[in-house]
């Protein structure tokens, strides 16, 4: 069911129907404006290994995580699952992952093996979304930080201030089956304008679902908050200057999200007997990180060269 938003009474900045407190001002929420009474329990396919809940499909019939490959069990979770606004659609398709793949599998550097791109077989290919909070967001930041600026004899001297900014689409994963390193990547390269209410992709993709409401999600949203207003206050005030000890204070002003599902491929190979994973982003091919074996015999006969030329060194100083 999609989130039902609704004005604070103090501040009037969205809240949605989960919401215990305003985000903004913390006042808390009357208990007759929470979510609708009755909701139906959600029914998810777990993944046991990973945790990744996905969308029950009929029609995929997918025991299978599509992050893992771990077996899935079916659960009734008691309280509602927050559902996607909006859809980012597929702009690569199954074959352009599969060529990406074999780009990323030859590109990897002199340590690792030759055959890697010729050898390596792909064992799947998974596309699916995963869930994120687009956040637009509202901030006064004050700030104290050392600087070179007039620091006459000394190195540094202390300075401060006071910034109001914007923040529009800024990505929070909310997804379980991906690690924060690996959606941090992906996010770079999403075109979110493209959005869309329904899906648009493979009709074999997976949906990851909404573990957690966007009140459970507060602290990592605020953390996204202060850590682009740092990133805000670094470019707009230290331009040029070096800077140390900064330290920044945010008070919001007006917070409002949305749920997102993101596109993405997982795709598994085989090289020598052994499994290796690699994520694809499903609108820019490019965009493309995973695991590679690495050639020990390339790196043990480097190590031995590069201890014979040190000898030699040695022994034309001595």
């Amino acid at each position: 069911m999609p989130s039902v938003e609704f004005p604070c009474r103090r501040c009037h900045s969205a809240l949605e129907a989960e919401d215990l407190r305003c985000t903004v001002c913390a006042l808390p929420t009357p208990e007759r404006e929470r979510g609708p009474e009755g909701l139906v329990k959600a029914r998810v396919t777990r993944c046991g290994t990973c945790g990744a809940a996905i969308a029950y499909s009929v029609e995929a019939q997918a025991p299978r995580c599509a992050y893992c490959t771990s077996v899935m069990h079916t659960e009734t979770q008691a309280d509602p699952v927050d559902q996607a606004d909006r859809f980012v659609p597929f702009t690569v398709d199954p074959a352009a992952a599969r060529q990406a793949l074999q780009a990323f599998l030859g590109s990897g550097g002199f340590f690792r093996p030759s055959d890697l791109a010729s050898t390596a077989a792909i064992d799947s290919l998974k596309p699916l979304w995963w869930p994120a909070w687009a956040f637009d967001a509202q901030a006064v930041v004050t700030w104290t930080a050392d600087t070179n600026e007039g620091a006459r004899r000394s190195d540094w001297a202390p300075h401060a201030g006071e910034s109001e900014f914007i923040l529009r689409d800024i990505l929070v994963s909310a997804s379980r089956g991906l690690t924060l390193k690996e959606t941090a990547r992906l996010s770079t390269a999403y075109d979110i304008s493209q959005a869309v209410p329904g899906q648009q992709g493979p009709s074999e993709a997976q949906v990851e679902l909404f573990d957690v409401t966007r009140s459970g999600a507060r602290r990592q949203i605020l953390a996204a908050v202060q850590s682009e207003a740092r990133a805000h206050i670094e470019r707009t005030e230290f331009a040029g200057r070096r800077h140390r000890n900064l330290n920044v204070a945010v008070v919001l002003s007006g917070l409002k999200t949305g749920h997102l599902e993101l596109p993405a491929y997982v795709l598994a190979y085989r090289y020598r007997h052994k499994l290796y994973r690699v994520v694809v982003n499903g609108q820019q091919a490019t965009c493309i990180f995973g695991d590679r074996p690495l050639s020990w015999v390339k790196v043990v006969l480097t190590a031995l060269a590069t201890l014979v030329l040190v000898a030699l060194v040695l022994r034309l100083l001595a």
